[in-house]
């Protein structure tokens, strides 16, 4: 009965997962701003948000124990919520809420014990752990000064639309990747974050280009 349910929850991950890598891909492609690309935004966040959500508890049946996977999950859940909810910040009358506060002192913990367990394993793993954990603290500081000042300039809100869910987008070609495709390796987890880090540099500059007055509605 057990094996069932597990199966079964790995098939709807899998499921939600390719929703979301799908309309990621499209989210990516199309005209920004434009009908598809706000469809398709809503339903990667969806999709991934789904797919995560479903891993965590995968990653804690038996047979499928897999602390890694679960905070890959947290990571991954993280990056698509910030990223949602950084829209809010479009608007000046909107202030920054104790929850955006909560959501990065959490994500700043998590990335702490990553490290942590990282630098207690001796095992291939432990690279990816202190890795993402880096990567998480970067990120948590990259919002701990989004947060001081949401309404900096007019495009401030959109940056940090921008790096975390084209960081989620990374989660979500990764996972493809190792799971669809079974690519194993500590290399296939690393290498898309470096080519989608190069895409997300390369949109935010593009935005930055645009007029930084702040907002005056």
């Amino acid at each position: 009965m057990i094996k069932t349910v597990i199966t079964l929850a790995i098939y709807v991950h899998a499921l939600f997962g390719g929703i979301g890598l799908i309309a990621g891909t499209l989210s990516v492609i199309t005209k920004k701003g434009s009908l598809l690309h706000r469809k398709s935004g809503k339903w990667f966040v969806i999709g991934m948000l789904l797919s995560s959500g479903i891993s965590l508890p995968i990653a804690c049946m038996p047979g499928h124990i897999n602390p890694f996977l679960f905070l890959i999950g947290l990571f991954t859940i993280y990056m698509v919520v910030v990223g949602k909810r950084a829209l809010r910040y479009k608007f000046r009358k909107n202030k920054v809420a104790r929850l955006d506060w909560t959501i990065t002192i959490a994500m700043f913990c998590i990335s702490i014990v990553m490290i942590f367990c990282g630098g207690l394993l001796f095992e291939q793993v432990s690279v990816l752990y202190i890795y993402f954990g880096i990567v998480g603290v970067v990120l948590c500081i990259s919002d701990y000064r989004f947060l001081r000042n949401p309404h900096k300039t007019r495009n401030t809100w959109l940056v940090q639309h921008i790096g975390k869910i084209m960081g989620a987008y990374i989660a979500s070609v990764t996972a493809f990747l190792v799971a669809g495709l079974s690519i194993s390796g500590v290399a296939i987890w690393i290498i898309p974050s470096f080519f989608g880090t190069a895409l997300i540099i390369y949109y935010i500059k593009k935005v930055r280009r645009t007029s930084p007055r702040p907002e005056v509605n």
